[in-house]
């Protein structure tokens, strides 16, 4: 009995935690998605306006670092620092609606933003690791399916035509807010949460010493290369590769309902099924098996730019499938071969050095795609996960020579 009450918490805790996921990374993208908006309004360029995304990134790398060496996430309650970071989040997000009118002050509001955005979600998944075990890749699976819901919302947002870009960064930060109660309210730690441990900076080295998780990180360097660009300019290149096929740009609406899919609702199925498989036949295995499936995905999108829709729409669906579904099993493998005592150490420290190798592609796909066009700047993406899947092979091996239950 008592061990259907801890599975029944458990599978609560999943779904509350996925829930605050949700509401609170809607603040991610909410500058990103409205930069059209603010191009028009403000007069700045394309390669200017991505920094409101390169922001976010730089800021969620500053936050990560110091949460990784001060080991905050497992010497300090998981679920107030969730709460608190969310308030955070919120607060700097709607000061840009608020009382924001240039991209310098709006550039600041977002690095703070990336900084709150650190105490959520890798300290989510440490929370989640803390009510799994078995099962723990479809667990941290649906926590990623959470985040790519959450941060494909503003594209949903967008494409309703009467609301304005204040209305959408306004509409993120009260969802952020709400999450930020409901992490207060009703987060709470599992029975597999460890004791705080001692203050141990030189953990972060450490993690980079030991074959695991060297291997899991580098994996997930693989990973972070290609899907933040591909989040980001999926709109942009939608858009152009349309208005290259009929000589017209498509609606507002059409590029914010199709980014929502591709981003969100293939997301959150490819992450689901992922998590499962991982799970049955080993996470290091599956998480390779989608990278080579998202490494093709960006090598087909680059020879569909400038087809008809028809023929794009199902490429772009099988990227937005592939390009997340291992994100939640790189997370499981760290957890898994890492002292449980600082496992979110581990998972901060994989997040921020991730993160931070966004911030290159981010900004390098306008400037490739100025220099030579969209065809190679969505190729040269696939030179991640192509890398990363080599890592995870190299893992998957070496765990199966362990014990079983190791991988799975």
């Amino acid at each position: 009995m008592d061990r259907d009450v801890v599975a029944a918490g458990a599978w609560r805790q999943l779904s509350l935690i996925a829930g605050v996921q949700v509401l609170v990374l809607a603040c991610w993208f909410a500058a990103s998605a409205v930069s059209p908006a603010l191009r028009e309004e403000w007069g700045v360029t394309s390669v200017q306006s991505a920094l409101l995304t390169v922001a976010v990134q730089l800021g969620f790398v500053v936050g990560a670092v110091a949460s990784a060496v001060l080991n905050l996430a497992d010497r300090f309650p998981a679920h107030r620092i969730v709460g608190t970071a969310a308030i955070g989040a919120a607060a700097s997000t709607a000061a840009i609606a608020l009382f924001v009118d240039g991209l310098a002050a709006a550039v600041a509001l977002r690095l703070l933003t990336g900084i709150f955005l650190a105490g959520v979600y890798p300290v989510g998944m440490k929370l989640m690791t803390s009510w799994f075990v078995r099962g723990r890749g479809f667990a941290l699976g649906v926590l990623i399916a959470s985040l790519t819901l959450g941060s494909a919302l503003p594209q949903l947002m967008t494409s309703v035509a009467t609301l304005p870009w204040r209305g959408v960064l306004l509409a993120a930060a009260s969802t952020a807010a709400v999450g930020a109660l409901v992490a207060v309210l009703t987060l709470r730690p599992g029975p597999y949460a460890t004791a705080a441990p001692p203050l141990a900076p030189g953990y972060v080295v450490t993690l980079f010493r030991q074959r695991g998780p060297l291997l899991a990180n580098l994996g997930y360097f693989g990973h972070m290369w290609e899907l933040y660009a591909m989040w980001t300019w999926v709109p942009a290149f939608l858009t152009a590769s349309v208005l290259a096929d009929t000589g017209t740009e498509p609606s507002r609406t059409v590029v914010g309902l199709t980014a929502f899919t591709v981003i969100g609702v293939a997301g959150v199925a490819g992450c689901l099924v992922a998590g499962r498989l991982g799970d049955r036949i080993g996470r290091a295995r599956v998480a390779g098996w989608a990278m080579r499936a998202s490494a093709t995905c960006c090598v087909l999108a680059a020879l569909v730019y400038g087809a008809p829709l028809w023929l794009v729409l199902p490429v772009l669906l099988a990227w937005g499938v592939t390009v997340i579904a291992d994100s939640g099993l790189f997370s499981s493998c760290v957890a898994d071969v890492v002292d449980p005592r600082y496992v979110g150490t581990a998972l901060t420290t994989q997040t921020a050095i991730g993160f931070l190798l966004t911030i290159v592609t981010i900004n390098a796909v306008p400037v490739v795609v100025d220099l030579v066009g969209w065809r190679v700047a969505v190729a040269m993406l696939a030179v991640g996960p192509v890398a990363g899947a080599v890592a995870m092979q190299r893992l998957d091996v070496m765990l199966r020579a362990e014990e079983p239950a190791t991988a799975r």
